[in-house]
């Protein structure tokens, strides 16, 4: 069934003031450029601002301090906060597994599933295995044994929970990470390469989400660990005995060495890289693909590879930009130094 509302309705969800035909109805939502005449978008940079011009939308959400525009607007301080309470009430619902166990599911009898839980089908679930209530255990989801799934978490296809590993409440993964593989541990015998054991676990706090295809090792002793809140983006790797505090954004491809700890609020850009045994104070950023070998203050800003200072890196790159022009003009004295060597008497 379609979706129908008015400005005024969707500007009560978001806080916002309508500029315009307030009772104007909008079926759906789009971006500026592919808009339908009932679609909202939203202005989420300036430099949009040559597309909305153009844009077919019947409203649009911006700035409270924004200028006039050519449809219908809401008004808001934040908006692409507000366009959150916009597409969850737009939203199609999600499909998920019906309450209780689907009964192509294997579920040991020693494993406590709460209240409302649901498990799709073909997955399994090993010993001891605690499932709070109301959590989604999606088809094919393999949870080891004596692992623990907090309340209302949501675990989607393929995704597997090795033994002993605890998730806390309301953790998100998508399909086909794996929690809890070895640590990547091994010692050099002076002919092969020895395992060392990886004996610990992994341990998710409270509010988490992972990506898809990401694989978070236990701890070769102890627990490797992510901190409540953060968000985890796509093929992500995080080794062993890894500490991520709270808070923390992780953007696709990063891969986190071992023994290494994020402070809370650190944000990795995609593609980054952190070697081992380093530690991230809190709040630090590091720009993409930068490549960190050595402990970050808090606060700070890196790029490049090696890491270094944001402001030291664009520093740098402004200079590497005028080296062909700086390679011509040394060509140029070297020319005019010879030439006067030659024309001076010895």
């Amino acid at each position: 069934m379609s979706k129908s509302y008015t400005l005024a309705e969707i500007a009560k969800w978001v806080g916002g003031v309508v500029r315009g035909d307030a009772g104007r109805r909008i079926t759906g939502v789009s971006c500026i450029a592919e808009a339908s005449p009932t679609e909202i978008t939203w202005l989420a940079h300036d430099k949009y601002i040559p597309e909305l011009r153009s844009s077919r939308a019947a409203a649009v959400v911006v700035h409270e301090r924004f200028g006039e525009t050519p449809m219908p607007a809401i008004l808001v301080a934040d908006p692409e906060l507000a366009m959150t309470g916009v597409l969850d009430h737009f939203a199609e619902p999600v499909p998920r597994p019906p309450m209780g166990v689907h009964p192509t599911a294997c579920v040991a009898a020693t494993a406590s599933l709460g209240p409302r839980v649901a498990v799709g089908p073909y997955a399994v679930i090993g010993e001891n295995v605690r499932i709070g209530e109301q959590s989604v255990i999606h088809a094919h989801v393999v949870i080891g044994e004596q692992a623990t799934i907090g309340r209302t978490c949501e675990l989607w296809p393929g995704v597997v929970v090795r033994e002993r590993c605890r998730l806390g409440d309301r953790v998100i993964v998508h399909a086909n990470t794996t929690i809890g593989a070895d640590g990547f541990g091994y010692r050099f015998t002076g002919t092969a390469h020895a395992k060392v054991p990886q004996i610990g676990i992994v341990e998710i706090g409270d509010d988490v989400e992972i990506g898809a295809n990401c694989c978070i090792d236990r701890a070769k002793f102890g627990s490797t660990r992510v901190g409540s809140g953060t968000k985890i983006d796509n093929l992500v790797q995080i080794a062993h005995n890894v500490r991520i505090g709270e808070s923390c954004l992780i953007v696709a491809q990063c891969g986190i060495a071992g023994s290494t700890h994020l402070g809370r609020g650190v944000v990795l850009g995609g593609q980054v890289g952190v070697r081992d045994h380093v530690h991230l104070h809190d709040g630090v950023q590091a720009a993409a693909c930068c490549c960190i070998s050595k402990d970050v203050p808090a606060r700070t800003v890196v790029n490049g590879i090696p890491a270094i200072d944001n402001r030291q890196y664009l520093r740098e790159q402004a200079t590497v930009r005028k080296l062909p022009q700086m390679a011509d003009q040394i060509k140029d004295l070297i020319k005019r130094i010879e030439q006067l060597e030659s024309t001076t008497d010895h």
